[in-house]
């Protein structure tokens, strides 16, 4: 057995122990600071709404990512179900939708087209 293989682990273990915390803080407040600074900036001058503290920044972009999803990665497309589609089907779906969301004004009314 070689002991050198597992000398490494009691470098490794209590510098990772040190250096998450300081990588945890610096990215709450790298990010909530952000937030922070672009709250300020725009939202009360504009709608003269209450600035906001760092922690209050970091919250909101936590809340906006638990809502909205975001902070990159992640799927991308929405078309799962057309995979699982003939070719048939796509091109009658094609046709449902361009039925439905592309049709013409009909006849006797009129256009709602700014003149």
């Amino acid at each position: 057995m070689n002991i050198k293989r597992f000398k490494k682990w009691y470098y490794i273990v209590p510098a990772a122990l040190v250096l998450a915390p300081i990588f945890i803080a610096l990215f709450v407040f790298l990010t909530g600071g952000l937030v922070m600074l672009l709250w300020n900036w725009l939202l009360p001058p504009l709608f003269d709404w209450r600035e906001i503290t760092l922690l209050q920044g970091f919250g909101l972009l936590v809340l906006c990512r638990i809502l909205f999803g975001g902070f990159g990665g992640g799927g991308g497309g929405g078309n799962h179900f057309e995979k699982k589609m003939t070719p048939e089907e796509k091109e009658r779906f094609r046709q449902r939708m361009s039925d439905r969301f592309c049709r013409t004004p009909a006849e006797g009314q009129e256009s709602m087209k700014a003149e």
